[in-house]
């Protein structure tokens, strides 16, 4: 068994398209129409396009909201992305104008950063040696 897809809760997908692509540096996948407003909308690493995909979901559900703030209030990821230098990663995205909560931080062989992906989630970037 192997995870095939997870997904975020978005608030704008056109806008976190660009960010995960543009700012993040994944590749869009699949881009399917449902309805007027609303695609099924995913993204993979560049480095396994045939791996896991990202649904960039949209925040309609009346649940998504309190879900999602009760996560970024509590300082909680929704979502962790390997990287191979958590440090350097940072920097780039820094440069980028990524806003971060949490610089990087080691903790034994794990160091972990946490950004804010502008589109109401905080992602964890995170390297294990």
């Amino acid at each position: 068994m192997r995870i095939h897809l997870t997904s975020v809760f978005v608030d704008d997908q056109e806008k976190a398209l660009r960010f995960y692509t543009e700012v993040l540096g994944f590749v869009k996948k699949h881009d399917v129409p449902l309805g007027d407003t609303v695609r099924w909308l995913t993204v993979v690493s560049p480095e396994e396009p045939g791996g896991t995909e990202l649904l960039l979901e949209p925040s309609g559900h009346p649940a998504v909201r309190p879900y999602k703030t009760a996560l970024v209030d509590d300082g909680i990821p929704a979502a962790s992305f390997a990287v191979d230098d958590v440090r350097a990663e940072f920097d780039r995205l820094r440069a980028l104008g990524v806003y971060f909560t949490q610089e990087p931080l080691e903790m034994g062989t794990i160091t972990t950063a946490v950004l804010d992906d502008t589109c109401g989630n905080l992602i964890q970037i995170v390297h294990s040696e």
